[in-house]
């Protein structure tokens, strides 16, 4: 299997793509973060792909109690574009390879790596021991053993670690999670989550590519899926099982297509999850001894809808990105709890482990040794 280095991972990224087409207009450029309230922690962008540019970078415009502060490029022609839109001032800026003198700038309180799945060990790691509090996109690494190590990190350095889980700090997601702790439907009986989209842009983009991504579909929309059926619940599950298939296996040559799983609870409780680059799905559906309950869409970008036994669900629009920074935010500065921890990414990736060996048996029941209410 063909090795893709930090390097050239930023120069495939960048071909063809300008940054200026990227981040559009200067017109929106906003105070400089020096002028920033330092009752705001400023926050510093690992990686400048996509989710930074069109979700990340917007709501931090908004948020009000952290700010972008810095960012992190392997691509220079992004500095000069950020930095202008963004009011970002020169020492600020930093590149891969001088990334650990962030250490020094008392202008970054907060790092968010948003890098490739393999590299966030290693940056979550540097970060922690530069003595910045971190958030880490998901899936939090590509091992359980990495996610040991950059727990061990942030405790050792005394800072805080939370997940990019957005919808933890989202309306709908909060109301279902209500639901199962107020047994508003008594007890879950049965509960399903898909989540998945039709990956058509570019073969040769990373998340197809397994050293860069850890594995495919299940790496990436799987953690919703796996996310749902355990905050639908309010449990971690105690077995799975899983089954794998593809049906373009040429597309799909180096990473899973599509995945299916089914868990078991120690309520008693079943569920299902199906997770897939290849098939648009995003639901979740929970039928209860009272009533039922469903998102969807349930894990995108864009307002959730959901509705119940009960009638519709309806809350405001808002980026699900501000919440989840502010929230964290919060957690430092006002002692608020985190809302998705680092042991919460870590237990996702135990069962991702155990969903890969589940289907390298055959489909064999795996047991999940998960403390009762670890990451919950």
């Amino acid at each position: 299997m063909k090795t893709i280095s930090r390097r050239t991972f930023n120069s495939t990224l960048g071909k063809g793509i300008g940054a200026a087409t990227l981040l559009g207009s200067s017109a929106f450029i906003v105070a400089n973060a020096t002028s920033q309230n330092k009752k705001k922690l400023g926050i510093a962008l690992v990686g400048l792909g996509s989710y930074s540019t069109y979700q990340l970078a917007p709501a931090l415009l908004d948020t009000e109690h952290c700010y972008l502060a810095g960012i992190v490029t392997g691509t220079p022609e992004k500095e000069g574009v950020w930095a202008s839109k963004y009011g970002i001032p020169k020492e600020n800026i930093y590149n891969y390879q001088n990334f650990d003198s962030i250490k020094n700038n008392p202008a970054i309180d907060v790092v968010y790596v948003v890098l490739p799945n393999s590299m966030h060990a290693d940056f979550c790691i540097r970060a922690a021991k530069a003595g910045k509090h971190v958030i880490c996109e998901k899936p939090m690494a590509v091992s359980v053993t990495e996610c040991d190590a950059i727990i061990k990190a942030c405790k050792d350095a005394g800072v805080k670690l939370g997940m990019g889980y957005r919808l933890h700090s989202e309306p709908y997601t909060q109301e279902i999670k209500k639901y199962v702790r107020e047994k508003t439907f008594g007890n879950v009986h049965y509960i399903t989550a898909d989540a998945g989209y039709r990956s058509r842009s570019n073969p040769e983009q990373w998340r197809l590519n397994k050293a860069l991504s850890g594995g495919g579909a299940l790496m990436n929309m799987g953690v919703y899926a796996i996310q749902s059926v355990i905050y639908g619940t309010g449990e971690n599950p105690v077995s799975v099982s899983a089954q794998e298939y593809s049906t373009q296996p040429d597309y799909f040559k180096d990473t899973d297509e599509t995945i299916t799983a089914q868990f078991e609870f120690e309520s008693g409780t079943v569920g299902n999850i199906m997770t897939s680059h290849n098939i648009r799905a995003n639901r979740l559906f929970a039928s209860c001894d009272q009533g039922w309950y469903e998102l969807d869409p349930a894990s995108t970008y864009i307002p959730l809808a959901g509705r119940t036994s009960r009638g519709d669900l309806n809350f405001p629009q808002e980026s699900q990105q501000k919440l989840q920074m502010d929230d964290f935010a919060k957690h430092i500065l006002l002692g608020e709890p985190n809302v998705a921890p680092g042991e919460m990414g870590r237990r996702d990736m135990i069962i991702v482990e155990a969903i890969y060996k589940s289907i390298a048996l055959g489909g064999q029941k795996i047991q999940l040794n998960i403390p009762v209410g670890y990451g919950l």
